[in-house]
Protein backbone atom coordinates (compact mmCIF):
# COMPACT_ATOMS: atom_id res chain seq x y z
CA UNK A 1 0.00 0.00 0.00
CA UNK A 2 0.95 3.47 -1.07
CA UNK A 3 2.17 5.87 1.50
CA UNK A 4 -0.47 7.59 3.26
CA UNK A 5 0.47 11.27 2.53
CA UNK A 6 -1.23 14.15 4.27
CA UNK A 7 -1.28 17.97 4.33
CA UNK A 8 -0.44 18.79 7.95
CA UNK A 9 -0.31 22.26 9.21
CA UNK A 10 2.15 23.05 12.30
CA UNK A 11 2.07 26.70 12.56
CA UNK A 12 1.95 29.74 10.88
CA UNK A 13 3.79 29.58 7.37
CA UNK A 14 4.74 25.88 8.21
CA UNK A 15 2.51 23.04 6.63
CA UNK A 16 3.84 20.31 5.11
CA UNK A 17 3.48 16.93 3.02
CA UNK A 18 4.22 14.42 5.77
CA UNK A 19 2.90 10.42 6.10
CA UNK A 20 0.54 9.27 8.64
CA UNK A 21 -0.40 6.00 10.64
CA UNK A 22 -2.97 4.16 8.79
CA UNK A 23 -6.48 5.19 9.95
CA UNK A 24 -7.77 2.81 13.34
CA UNK A 25 -11.66 3.52 12.60
CA UNK A 26 -13.65 3.34 15.66
CA UNK A 27 -17.17 1.04 14.82
CA UNK A 28 -18.98 3.61 13.51
CA UNK A 29 -16.16 5.18 10.94
CA UNK A 30 -15.18 4.28 7.43
CA UNK A 31 -12.24 4.27 6.29
CA UNK A 32 -12.21 6.32 3.09
CA UNK A 33 -10.02 6.58 -0.18
CA UNK A 34 -10.04 10.44 -0.28
CA UNK A 35 -9.76 11.11 -4.56
CA UNK A 36 -9.89 15.26 -4.76
CA UNK A 37 -9.44 17.72 -2.37
CA UNK A 38 -10.33 21.37 -2.30
CA UNK A 39 -8.36 24.11 -1.19
CA UNK A 40 -10.73 26.43 0.86
CA UNK A 41 -9.72 29.94 2.30
CA UNK A 42 -9.29 28.43 5.83
CA UNK A 43 -6.88 26.13 5.13
CA UNK A 44 -5.38 29.36 3.12
CA UNK A 45 -5.64 30.78 6.62
CA UNK A 46 -3.81 28.41 8.91
CA UNK A 47 -1.04 28.37 6.21
CA UNK A 48 -0.51 32.13 6.25
CA UNK A 49 -1.09 33.25 9.89
CA UNK A 50 -1.46 30.13 11.70
CA UNK A 51 -5.16 30.58 12.62
CA UNK A 52 -8.65 31.20 10.76
CA UNK A 53 -10.71 33.61 12.61
CA UNK A 54 -10.79 33.45 15.97
CA UNK A 55 -9.65 29.22 15.53
CA UNK A 56 -5.90 29.61 16.23
CA UNK A 57 -3.28 26.47 15.38
CA UNK A 58 -2.00 25.21 19.17
CA UNK A 59 -1.17 21.91 17.52
CA UNK A 60 -0.28 19.93 14.22
CA UNK A 61 -3.56 19.47 12.58
CA UNK A 62 -4.53 18.13 8.68
CA UNK A 63 -6.08 20.18 6.72
CA UNK A 64 -8.78 19.88 4.30
CA UNK A 65 -12.87 19.20 4.26
CA UNK A 66 -13.67 19.57 0.89
CA UNK A 67 -13.52 16.23 0.16
CA UNK A 68 -14.51 13.20 -1.90
CA UNK A 69 -13.25 9.37 -2.20
CA UNK A 70 -14.32 5.71 -2.09
CA UNK A 71 -15.39 3.58 1.01
CA UNK A 72 -12.26 1.22 1.38
CA UNK A 73 -13.62 -0.07 4.66
CA UNK A 74 -17.50 0.03 6.10
CA UNK A 75 -18.49 0.87 9.52
CA UNK A 76 -18.00 -2.06 11.58
CA UNK A 77 -21.69 -1.17 13.34
CA UNK A 78 -23.51 -1.60 9.88
CA UNK A 79 -24.03 2.08 9.88
CA UNK A 80 -22.92 4.49 6.43
CA UNK A 81 -21.92 3.01 2.65
CA UNK A 82 -20.28 -0.08 1.66
CA UNK A 83 -17.16 -1.22 0.59
CA UNK A 84 -16.70 0.30 -2.81
CA UNK A 85 -18.92 3.23 -2.54
CA UNK A 86 -18.15 7.00 -3.64
CA UNK A 87 -18.98 9.45 -1.07
CA UNK A 88 -18.46 12.96 -0.58
CA UNK A 89 -18.78 14.32 2.83
CA UNK A 90 -20.28 16.91 4.91
CA UNK A 91 -17.74 17.98 7.45
CA UNK A 92 -19.65 19.11 10.60
CA UNK A 93 -20.68 17.66 14.02
CA UNK A 94 -23.24 19.32 15.76
CA UNK A 95 -22.92 19.31 19.45
CA UNK A 96 -25.65 20.83 22.06
CA UNK A 97 -23.45 21.35 25.04
CA UNK A 98 -26.07 23.67 26.77
CA UNK A 99 -23.85 26.69 26.38
CA UNK A 100 -26.32 28.49 23.74
CA UNK A 101 -29.80 27.96 22.76
CA UNK A 102 -30.07 27.31 18.91
CA UNK A 103 -32.60 26.55 16.40
CA UNK A 104 -32.98 22.64 16.56
CA UNK A 105 -33.51 22.68 12.43
CA UNK A 106 -30.52 24.82 12.18
CA UNK A 107 -27.78 23.05 13.42
CA UNK A 108 -25.17 24.47 11.45
CA UNK A 109 -25.44 27.39 14.50
CA UNK A 110 -24.83 24.81 17.53
CA UNK A 111 -22.00 26.40 19.45
CA UNK A 112 -20.21 23.79 20.63
CA UNK A 113 -20.25 21.50 16.74
CA UNK A 114 -16.94 20.53 15.27
CA UNK A 115 -15.38 21.10 11.85
CA UNK A 116 -13.39 18.77 9.66
CA UNK A 117 -9.89 20.66 9.68
CA UNK A 118 -10.36 23.23 12.70
CA UNK A 119 -8.96 24.46 15.33
CA UNK A 120 -11.52 25.89 17.05
CA UNK A 121 -11.04 23.33 20.04
CA UNK A 122 -8.56 21.75 21.40
CA UNK A 123 -7.78 19.08 21.09
CA UNK A 124 -7.44 19.89 17.00
CA UNK A 125 -10.60 18.41 14.79
CA UNK A 126 -7.99 16.94 12.05
CA UNK A 127 -9.31 17.31 8.48
CA UNK A 128 -9.41 15.28 5.50
CA UNK A 129 -6.33 15.76 3.39
CA UNK A 130 -4.69 12.31 3.48
CA UNK A 131 -4.61 9.61 1.04
CA UNK A 132 -6.71 7.31 3.53
CA UNK A 133 -8.96 8.73 6.47
CA UNK A 134 -11.62 7.33 8.74
CA UNK A 135 -14.49 9.59 8.85
CA UNK A 136 -17.91 9.10 11.43
CA UNK A 137 -20.12 6.99 8.33
CA UNK A 138 -23.13 9.84 9.25
CA UNK A 139 -20.69 12.39 7.13
CA UNK A 140 -20.63 10.49 4.16
CA UNK A 141 -23.21 11.08 1.30
CA UNK A 142 -23.31 9.06 -1.31
CA UNK A 143 -22.07 10.43 -4.81
CA UNK A 144 -25.04 9.78 -7.56
CA UNK A 145 -24.26 7.66 -10.73
CA UNK A 146 -23.03 9.52 -13.60
CA UNK A 147 -21.55 12.48 -11.56
CA UNK A 148 -17.64 12.40 -11.40
CA UNK A 149 -15.30 12.69 -8.00
CA UNK A 150 -14.00 15.76 -9.64
CA UNK A 151 -17.35 17.57 -9.88
CA UNK A 152 -18.56 16.14 -7.15
CA UNK A 153 -15.81 17.76 -4.82
CA UNK A 154 -17.39 21.27 -5.52
CA UNK A 155 -20.57 19.51 -3.15
CA UNK A 156 -19.15 21.27 0.03
CA UNK A 157 -18.28 25.17 -1.28
CA UNK A 158 -21.45 24.66 -3.67
CA UNK A 159 -23.44 23.87 -0.63
CA UNK A 160 -22.19 27.11 1.55
CA UNK A 161 -22.82 29.20 -1.26
CA UNK A 162 -26.37 26.90 -1.43
CA UNK A 163 -27.33 28.18 1.70
CA UNK A 164 -26.26 31.70 1.47
CA UNK A 165 -28.37 32.27 -1.53
CA UNK A 166 -31.70 30.60 0.12
CA UNK A 167 -30.93 33.04 2.90
CA UNK A 168 -32.21 35.51 0.50
CA UNK A 169 -35.48 33.46 -0.21
CA UNK A 170 -36.55 33.02 -3.57
CA UNK A 171 -34.05 34.55 -5.72
CA UNK A 172 -36.08 33.43 -8.84
CA UNK A 173 -37.23 36.37 -11.25
CA UNK A 174 -35.11 38.66 -8.76
CA UNK A 175 -31.60 40.97 -9.91
CA UNK A 176 -28.47 39.51 -7.75
CA UNK A 177 -25.70 40.94 -7.18
CA UNK A 178 -22.75 38.58 -6.26
CA UNK A 179 -19.70 40.80 -4.13
CA UNK A 180 -16.20 39.04 -4.62
CA UNK A 181 -15.83 36.42 -7.47
CA UNK A 182 -13.49 34.22 -5.35
CA UNK A 183 -14.60 30.62 -5.63
CA UNK A 184 -17.64 30.62 -3.22
CA UNK A 185 -18.89 33.66 -4.93
CA UNK A 186 -18.30 32.28 -8.13
CA UNK A 187 -20.55 29.42 -6.76
CA UNK A 188 -22.66 31.51 -5.81
CA UNK A 189 -23.19 32.66 -9.38
CA UNK A 190 -23.67 29.36 -10.30
CA UNK A 191 -26.87 28.24 -7.63
CA UNK A 192 -28.38 32.13 -8.64
CA UNK A 193 -28.82 30.70 -12.05
CA UNK A 194 -29.83 27.55 -10.75
CA UNK A 195 -32.69 29.07 -9.02
CA UNK A 196 -33.51 31.18 -11.19
CA UNK A 197 -32.27 34.89 -11.19
CA UNK A 198 -33.80 37.11 -13.73
CA UNK A 199 -30.16 38.70 -13.60
CA UNK A 200 -26.62 38.08 -12.28
CA UNK A 201 -23.99 41.10 -11.54
CA UNK A 202 -20.67 40.19 -10.47
CA UNK A 203 -17.97 42.40 -9.10
CA UNK A 204 -14.03 41.30 -8.71
CA UNK A 205 -10.74 43.24 -8.17
CA UNK A 206 -9.04 40.93 -10.54
CA UNK A 207 -10.01 40.02 -14.34
CA UNK A 208 -9.70 36.65 -13.62
CA UNK A 209 -12.81 36.30 -11.81
CA UNK A 210 -14.55 38.64 -13.29
CA UNK A 211 -14.23 36.29 -16.91
CA UNK A 212 -14.63 33.43 -14.55
CA UNK A 213 -18.10 35.36 -13.37
CA UNK A 214 -19.25 35.83 -17.26
CA UNK A 215 -18.57 32.14 -17.99
CA UNK A 216 -21.51 31.37 -15.42
CA UNK A 217 -23.79 34.02 -16.58
CA UNK A 218 -23.09 36.77 -14.70
CA UNK A 219 -22.25 40.40 -15.93
CA UNK A 220 -19.37 41.70 -14.50
CA UNK A 221 -17.82 44.72 -12.85
CA UNK A 222 -14.92 45.80 -11.40
CA UNK A 223 -14.99 45.96 -7.66
CA UNK A 224 -13.40 49.72 -7.63
CA UNK A 225 -16.06 50.81 -9.72
CA UNK A 226 -18.16 52.23 -7.17
CA UNK A 227 -20.79 53.93 -9.28
CA UNK A 228 -21.49 51.34 -11.39
CA UNK A 229 -21.98 48.81 -8.43
CA UNK A 230 -24.37 51.30 -6.97
CA UNK A 231 -26.53 51.58 -9.78
CA UNK A 232 -27.27 47.79 -9.65
CA UNK A 233 -30.08 48.87 -7.40
CA UNK A 234 -29.89 44.58 -6.80
CA UNK A 235 -33.35 42.99 -4.98
CA UNK A 236 -30.36 40.96 -3.36
CA UNK A 237 -26.97 40.98 -3.15
CA UNK A 238 -24.55 38.24 -1.62
CA UNK A 239 -21.29 39.56 0.05
CA UNK A 240 -19.16 36.69 -0.55
CA UNK A 241 -15.60 38.93 -0.03
CA UNK A 242 -15.22 39.06 3.52
CA UNK A 243 -14.06 42.52 3.49
CA UNK A 244 -15.07 45.64 4.91
CA UNK A 245 -14.79 47.34 1.56
CA UNK A 246 -17.05 44.52 0.00
CA UNK A 247 -19.59 44.78 2.74
CA UNK A 248 -19.76 48.57 1.92
CA UNK A 249 -20.63 47.69 -1.63
CA UNK A 250 -22.85 45.56 -0.81
CA UNK A 251 -24.80 47.46 0.44
CA UNK A 252 -24.56 50.66 -1.81
CA UNK A 253 -25.78 48.02 -4.60
CA UNK A 254 -28.82 47.20 -2.94
CA UNK A 255 -32.18 48.69 -4.01
CA UNK A 256 -34.28 50.21 -1.33
CA UNK A 257 -35.96 47.59 0.80
CA UNK A 258 -33.31 45.00 -0.51
CA UNK A 259 -31.75 41.93 1.08
CA UNK A 260 -27.85 41.80 1.62
CA UNK A 261 -26.46 37.98 2.88
CA UNK A 262 -23.36 38.11 4.13
CA UNK A 263 -22.13 34.97 2.92
CA UNK A 264 -18.14 36.30 3.30
CA UNK A 265 -16.72 36.02 7.05
CA UNK A 266 -15.45 39.47 8.56
CA UNK A 267 -12.42 39.49 10.33
CA UNK A 268 -12.80 38.93 14.09
CA UNK A 269 -13.09 42.49 16.16
CA UNK A 270 -15.47 45.70 15.20
CA UNK A 271 -15.87 46.48 11.15
CA UNK A 272 -16.98 49.60 10.17
CA UNK A 273 -20.02 49.14 7.87
CA UNK A 274 -22.48 52.10 6.36
CA UNK A 275 -25.08 51.23 8.88
CA UNK A 276 -27.23 55.02 8.17
CA UNK A 277 -27.45 53.96 4.80
CA UNK A 278 -28.93 50.54 5.65
CA UNK A 279 -31.84 51.82 8.03
CA UNK A 280 -32.47 54.33 5.84
CA UNK A 281 -33.21 52.29 2.74
CA UNK A 282 -35.02 49.70 4.83
CA UNK A 283 -32.40 47.06 3.93
CA UNK A 284 -32.40 43.24 5.23
CA UNK A 285 -29.00 42.22 6.89
CA UNK A 286 -28.85 38.50 7.27
CA UNK A 287 -25.79 36.03 7.73
CA UNK A 288 -24.72 33.08 6.57
CA UNK A 289 -22.70 30.61 8.31
CA UNK A 290 -22.01 27.10 6.36
CA UNK A 291 -25.04 25.27 5.70
CA UNK A 292 -27.40 22.15 6.97
CA UNK A 293 -28.45 19.21 4.62
CA UNK A 294 -28.34 21.63 1.19
CA UNK A 295 -25.33 18.82 0.34
CA UNK A 296 -27.78 16.88 -0.97
CA UNK A 297 -29.20 19.07 -3.09
CA UNK A 298 -26.33 20.24 -4.72
CA UNK A 299 -24.91 16.52 -5.21
CA UNK A 300 -28.33 16.13 -7.15
CA UNK A 301 -28.11 19.46 -9.15
CA UNK A 302 -24.74 18.65 -10.01
CA UNK A 303 -25.70 14.91 -11.06
CA UNK A 304 -28.84 16.07 -13.38
CA UNK A 305 -26.52 19.12 -14.98
CA UNK A 306 -28.65 21.87 -13.57
CA UNK A 307 -25.77 23.72 -11.10
CA UNK A 308 -23.64 24.48 -14.02
CA UNK A 309 -20.13 24.72 -11.52
CA UNK A 310 -17.34 22.67 -13.60
CA UNK A 311 -15.66 26.42 -14.76
CA UNK A 312 -15.31 26.88 -10.56
CA UNK A 313 -12.30 24.08 -10.92
CA UNK A 314 -9.07 26.25 -12.54
CA UNK A 315 -6.13 24.09 -11.16
CA UNK A 316 -5.14 20.48 -10.26
CA UNK A 317 -2.10 19.26 -8.37
CA UNK A 318 -0.88 16.56 -6.17
CA UNK A 319 -0.82 15.64 -2.86
CA UNK A 320 2.99 15.99 -3.14
CA UNK A 321 2.47 19.37 -4.44
CA UNK A 322 0.59 21.01 -2.10
CA UNK A 323 2.73 24.09 -1.29
CA UNK A 324 2.63 24.47 -4.92
CA UNK A 325 -1.19 24.44 -5.09
CA UNK A 326 -1.70 26.25 -1.86
CA UNK A 327 0.59 29.45 -3.44
CA UNK A 328 -1.98 28.78 -6.55
CA UNK A 329 -5.32 28.96 -4.66
CA UNK A 330 -3.66 32.03 -2.63
CA UNK A 331 -3.41 33.88 -5.97
CA UNK A 332 -7.16 35.19 -6.74
CA UNK A 333 -5.61 36.73 -10.25
CA UNK A 334 -4.53 33.48 -11.69
CA UNK A 335 -7.17 30.90 -9.90
CA UNK A 336 -10.24 29.76 -8.67
CA UNK A 337 -10.71 26.41 -7.23
CA UNK A 338 -7.69 24.99 -6.56
CA UNK A 339 -7.85 20.71 -6.60
CA UNK A 340 -5.38 18.51 -4.79
CA UNK A 341 -5.14 14.97 -5.85
CA UNK A 342 -4.39 11.47 -4.06
CA UNK A 343 -3.71 8.65 -5.99
CA UNK A 344 -0.08 7.84 -6.13
CA UNK A 345 -0.32 8.48 -9.92
CA UNK A 346 -1.57 12.02 -9.83
CA UNK A 347 -0.38 14.90 -12.25
CA UNK A 348 -0.55 18.03 -12.32
CA UNK A 349 -3.25 19.21 -14.69
CA UNK A 350 -4.77 22.67 -15.52
CA UNK A 351 -8.15 23.22 -16.96
CA UNK A 352 -8.67 25.06 -19.69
Amino acid sequence: MIENLALVAHAKEDVRVEPLPEPAPEPSEAVVEIAYGGICGSDLHYWLHGAAGQSILREPMVLGHEIVGTVLAAAADGSGPAVGARVAVHPATPIDDGSAPFPADRPNLSPAGTYLGSAARLPHTDGAFARRVALPARMLRAIPDGLSLRLAVLAEPAAVAWHGVGQAGDVAGRRVLVIGTGPIGALAIAVAKHHGAAEIVATDLHEHPRSLATRLGARALDATDAQAIAAVHADVVIESSGTVPGLAAAISGARRGGTVVMLGLQRAGDVAVPMASAIARELTLVGSFRFNDEIDEVLAALADGSLDAEAVISHELPIDQAREALVLARDASVSSKVLLTFAADAHEGVKA
